[in-house]
């Protein structure tokens, strides 16, 4: 075998020497590019690097449970999950873009749109799932989406409660009753923890002390579910019979001033608010109207405090009607002499009219004032209303006139109810509050104790024969309170047949435990007096609530008298 010598190859000197100055010429373009980055743009580095793998997690506070006075349940939370995804670190291919689509129940072109956003870090996906539906992502292990703990509100009487309690918003924040009044009670504060996270979205390391959340504290209000859930229905049952607008009740501890119930119509579901446009507003406490009748036993009250008449004074109202400068009030059932118990009974304009007129128009606006007229019912309520008291200086006399029976003054019911308490507290007016009270507030006194029970017993004429409110009358309690049917306001005057029908009452009228007030807002079945619309309802309510209370019977069981013709007996103001 012939062997080949191989001479050894020898570069030119100057190709070595090029190569080690590029060689050379690298590490120093390294190098300064090292340098550049490191000390002249560490920051944006150290900005580009967290906003990858370092995560601030916030971690939910537990909202405090809303509950009725005897601990029932009215809200709570309950742990869900939301899914997120920093669309930057997000790596999926087109079938676990279907399987992800088909959890979080959307289309898969919505979803892709969402992960597209390459410059966020942060997009939500689905808010509070399921954990079970959550976990069913997890498995899934795609990177850049990860779920985050959150609470959910859950009211379990629904409708029944929803204009009480409210409800919160996609961030359990308060949006509506007392969820938003006590938000920063019921809320607590959220904490916060800094981690770092690999590419699998696992937290791999605590950047500083994670700071703990603090729950939100309960709430126990006023309201009685049991009485609560009564009211609703009885309130729900006129509203549909009678084809009304609107309707709303309120059922007072006379001798508390506790919310027991408080109910409106229409109504809506809090669990589900995504369709309670024009339902939300909470009548009995938001809305004013013009009273009727049911501010007569005021006007009756301060004639009496004043001394400009007695018990027995007597009022002539022939012939049924009153005119005072270019107009004249009439009377809807026209009656001649009235003792101060009969222009009660019969619901009498022109004797109202004709007492409030020999009161100084201050004297009668410090009465109306004294019990909560014009002023808030202060239980600090959202979009509480004030109602309209106008200054007694500016008054004319048919202004004062038709005050005396409710015309010219708008009120909440909430406010009518607390004013009620005057009579049911011998002259005291007591404070009302939607919270559950450890003991008694101290009332105002604004008549004397005989006045008070004076008309008390008045009032208790209204319900029996004779009377404008029969069928308020409640088996085995005797019953005290007011009718008022007043046409509603519009432009230029008031609408001719659009009405408000109301009662307010309270029981046993020896030694009254419950006020109950009632409004239906255009009744529409052509019956619109309260005598026939409320009174039923008052009558059904106050019946169940004093018995679930245990309330002692001050009358015999063959108590109630329901006259013929009950149905239409009425007043109008």
């Amino acid at each position: 075998m012939n062997r080949v010598n191989r001479l050894p190859i020898r570069f030119p000197a100057w190709r070595r020497r090029v190569l080690l100055l590029g060689v050379l010429g690298g590490f120093v373009v390294l190098l300064g590019r090292s340098i550049y980055l490191q000390a002249m743009h560490t920051a944006f580095l150290q900005q580009e690097g967290d906003a990858r793998y370092n995560r601030t997690l916030t971690l939910p506070a537990h909202r405090g449970a809303i509950t009725d006075r005897n601990g029932e349940q009215l809200a709570s939370s309950t742990e869900v999950e939301s899914i997120w995804a920093s669309p930057q670190d997000v790596e999926i291919d087109s079938d676990k873009l279907k399987q992800l689509a088909a959890l979080l129940d959307m289309k898969s072109a919505d979803l892709q749109n969402k992960l597209d956003k390459e410059d966020k870090t942060f997009v939500y996906l689905r808010r509070r799932m399921s954990p079970a539906d959550a976990d069913k992502v997890g498995a899934l292990h795609i990177p850049g989406i990860y779920k985050q703990r959150e609470y959910r509100r859950y009211y379990p009487a629904a409708e029944v409660t929803a204009h009480v309690v409210g409800f919160t918003g996609i961030e359990d924040a308060g949006q509506e009753g007392m969820e938003l009044m006590f938000q920063n009670w019921l809320s607590g504060k959220s904490g916060v923890r800094h981690v770092r996270k690999d590419r699998s979205g696992h937290i791999i390391e605590d950047l500083e002390a994670p700071k703990m959340p603090q729950d939100g504290h309960d709430l126990a209000l006023s309201i009685d579910l049991n009485i609560q859930y009564l009211a609703h229905r009885e309130l729900k049952n006129a509203v549909a019979a009678h084809k009304a607008k609107a309707g709303a009740i309120v059922v007072l501890d006379a001798k508390t001033g506790e919310v027991l119930a408080m109910a409106n119509q229409p109504t809506y579901n809090p669990n589900n608010p995504a369709n309670i446009a024009g339902k939300s507003r909470n009548r009995a406490v938001v809305d004013i109207f013009e009273p009727g009748s049911t501010l007569k036993p005021f006007t009756i009250a301060a004639a009496l405090q004043s001394g400009l008449a007695t018990p027995d004074t007597q009022i002539e109202t022939a012939p049924g009607s009153l005119r005072i400068g270019s107009a004249t009030i009439h009377d809807t059932h026209p009656e001649g002499r009235l003792t101060l118990t009969q222009v009660i009974q019969k619901s009498s304009n022109v004797g109202a009219a004709k007492l409030a007129l020999g009161m100084s128009p201050q004297y009668m606006w410090t009465t109306f004032n004294q019990v909560g007229f014009g002023s808030p019912a202060s239980i600090g309520f959202p979009g509480e209303a004030s109602g309209k008291l106008r200054p007694y200086k500016n008054w004319r006399p048919i202004e004062q006139a038709t005050m005396a029976f409710g015309h010219g003054i708008s009120l909440s019911l909430l406010q009518l109810a607390r004013a009620y308490t005057v009579f049911a507290d011998d002259g005291e007016i007591k404070p009302v509050t939607l919270l559950k009270l450890k003991e008694p507030p101290i009332g105002q006194r604004v008549f004397s104790t005989e006045t008070a029970r004076n008309v008390r017993a008045m009032l208790e004429t209204v319900t029996q024969p004779g009377g404008t409110a029969p069928r308020a009358q409640v088996m085995g309690y005797r019953v005290a309170g007011k009718t008022g049917t007043a046409h509603k306001s519009d432009v230029g005057g008031y609408a001719a047949n659009r009405y408000v029908s109301s009662f307010v009452g309270m029981a046993p009228a020896s030694n009254p435990r419950l006020i109950i007030a009632v409004m239906i807002d255009e009744p529409g079945d052509g019956q619109y007096y309260g005598g026939t619309v409320a009174a039923p309802v008052f009558s059904a309510v106050m019946s169940g609530a004093l018995r679930q209370l245990g309330v002692p019977q001050d009358a015999p069981n063959n108590n109630i008298v329901i006259p013929a013709g009950a149905s239409e007996v009425g007043e109008m103001t």
